[in-house]
């Protein structure tokens, strides 16, 4: 019988000129030189059949509108949706964009003191990203304002998530907290608080008084935005 022989793809991404060729350009010219797309490109390995590693990039970061924000909230089963992604492509893809989430959670401990909303905002969203369901976070801080801790009170669903009183001050005794920030994000990306966020900023506000300690800030957190209690006076 007649050998079968492979036609390779002239459009490949081996017959490229090497300095075009993703692995080799990120070893000529550093990684600040390669595009999103291109390191992706790297993280495929291989394309499909009918397309290169690179053009098959293009294709993901295209269903996202080129937001690497979306892009981190992809799951395994909306990367394999593509032609030449399997299971074993799609975790890389995915354990890269979570190393890069971590990185940016890392960067943004290094706040020592909140001196502003935009602090808080710097210092939590990187713990809210790409999730879709509603978490409740609380940072504890000591009379300079700096940092005593940050813990996860509650998590939830899409729309809500309860938040027991008790639990969130429990650890403010503990640590001789002066000072609380309330924190929940919205998946749904609406920044306006709701009444049971309002009933409830009231009620921590009323029971942390109690000890002696101040609720300084209520931050509702989106991707991109977010909205302070104490900036709009509602405190």
């Amino acid at each position: 019988p007649l050998k079968q022989t492979t036609i390779l793809n002239a459009g490949s991404i081996k017959f490229w000129a090497e300095d075009d060729r993703p692995r080799e350009k990120l070893q000529l010219k550093g990684k600040a030189a390669l595009s999103n797309a291109e390191l992706i490109a790297i993280l495929l390995g291989s394309g499909s059949t009918s397309q290169s590693a690179l053009d098959l990039a293009k294709d993901i970061l295209a269903a996202c509108n080129n937001d690497l924000d979306k892009l981190g909230k992809f799951q395994i089963q909306d990367f394999t949706a593509f032609k030449g992604v399997g299971p074993a492509k799609a975790i890389n893809l995915i354990s890269a964009l979570e190393l890069g989430r971590r990185k940016k959670a890392s960067e943004s401990k290094k706040i020592p003191q909140i001196k502003s909303s935009k602090d808080i905002f710097e210092l939590l969203s990187p713990s809210f990203e790409d999730l879709q369901h509603e978490e409740f976070h609380v940072v504890y801080l000591n009379r300079a304002n700096k940092v005593i801790d940050i813990q996860k009170i509650s998590s939830g669903g899409i729309s809500g998530t309860v938040v027991d009183i008790r639990m969130l001050c429990k650890p403010a005794l503990l640590m001789y907290a002066s000072g609380v920030i309330l924190s929940h994000n919205h998946p749904s990306g609406n920044l306006k608080p709701s009444h049971q966020d309002q009933q409830l900023t009231k009620k921590v506000k009323e029971a942390l008084l109690l000890f002696d300690i101040q609720l300084l800030d209520h931050l509702i957190i989106t991707d991109k935005a977010y909205f302070s209690f104490a900036d709009e006076g509602i405190l």
